[in-house]
């Protein structure tokens, strides 16, 4: 037995793969970023994180500002372009290699937790429907778990 599409079905998209209006342009069609409310959804989101992180112990003396403001302004940009709204991340700081850029840090298990907890809290405020709280969360454990670099204390 064989297993036909219909035309009209749209086929499966990974998460962060969107048709694009030229290299860095916005989506060419509705994305996670259209559904969950756009641009102000990650501004309150990643505010919402960092009110956490501005207080962590472990967190906070990771973060070379002591302002984090540049840190949530780069944060929106990159969750943006992720889920298909603007490439303004890659425009002003190129491709993201979230490894690269985190390799400088001390990222243990610890890191990840606490980074997982402020976001779990954020991501809790934000009242998103089940399925995209899901979707969102999925991805945000799989990069978290992704930026371990050391299982040292």
């Amino acid at each position: 037995m064989t297993s036909e599409r219909h035309p009209t079905d749209q086929p499966a998209t990974p998460a962060g793969v969107h048709l694009r209006d030229g290299e860095n342009g916005p989506a060419a069609v509705s994305t996670f970023f259209d559904e969950v409310g756009g641009t102000p959804f990650f501004e309150r989101l990643v505010h919402d994180f960092y009110v956490g992180v501005a207080t962590d112990p472990v967190l906070k003396p990771m973060y070379p500002e002591e302002d984090l403001g540049p840190a949530e302004h780069r944060l929106v940009m990159f969750l943006e372009q992720f889920w298909g709204g603007p490439g303004t991340y890659s425009e002003q700081r190129g491709h993201p290699r979230l490894r690269q850029r985190h390799q400088p840090f001390k990222v243990n298990p610890d890191a990840r937790d606490r980074w997982l907890g402020h976001m779990k809290v954020a991501v809790g405020a934000a009242n998103l429907p089940p399925l995209q709280q899901g979707i969102l969360w999925d991805y945000l454990e799989r990069a978290a778990f992704a930026m371990v670099n050391s299982f040292e204390d």
